[in-house]
């Protein structure tokens, strides 16, 4: 086995526990995940990326689409009257963007003139904020998986994780076996059947924070 193919094992295999731990223990989160993503949508994302950037998806990234093509927004008004919770955010520092989700930060950050505000740095975001990535999240370049912002100026932190799979065993890992803050301050908790991470200290739900109880 290449190891590009046993990255790629290592991503579904990954995948797979983090699922398996949502479909029992917050299955809004688990219904709020997509259908895998098509080859055309991958392609069709990937040549815009190609265009622009002169690169395609990582293979990881890809494997991970084939299983899970990104995730929706449920409806829970009743029960979540502020909108807070959102269904599809569970995974720590953001949410599974679609192919074409994927690709609207990095792709963004050429001018007019074809200037390039990351400097040719090869990523993509395979995780944000929101589904519109165009504030915060996870990228995802040769170099590993790392925090990017564009708050002030275009600005990508050192890689947290060695890889896409290294990432998604420590959040399975969080959730099946612990310790809660094995991923830092953010830890895994339950609202309304969805998976929600957050500082218990210094809580981001505000209407809802009664409701959230930690998984561990």
């Amino acid at each position: 086995m290449s190891e590009s193919d046993s990255k790629a094992a290592d991503v579904t295999s990954a995948w797979a526990r983090v699922e398996s731990w949502l479909r029992e223990y917050a299955p809004t989160s688990h219904a709020s995940i997509l259908p895998p993503a098509t080859r055309a949508e991958i392609e069709e994302a990937e040549s815009h990326l190609r265009h622009h950037c002169g690169y395609g998806f990582p293979p990881e990234l890809i494997s991970l689409w084939s299983v899970a093509g990104g995730v929706q927004q449920l409806d829970i008004d009743e029960y979540d009257e502020e909108g807070e919770v959102d269904t599809g955010r569970f995974l720590p520092h953001g949410l599974l963007l679609t192919p074409a989700q994927s690709i609207r930060p990095r792709c963004a950050g050429f001018d007019h003139q074809g200037n390039d505000a990351w400097e040719g740095a090869q990523w993509v975001a395979p995780f944000g904020n929101y589904a519109e990535a165009t504030d915060t999240g996870l990228y995802l370049s040769a170099n590993g998986l790392g925090k990017w912002s564009s708050y002030e100026g275009m600005f990508m932190e050192e890689p947290l994780y060695p890889s896409l799979a290294d990432y998604l065993e420590v959040v399975g890992r969080t959730l099946v076996e612990g310790p809660a803050d094995l991923m830092g301050d953010q830890v895994p908790g339950i609202v309304y059947g969805c998976l929600i991470w957050q500082d218990p200290k210094s809580p981001r739900l505000d209407e809802t924070a009664a409701d959230w109880r930690p998984a561990h």
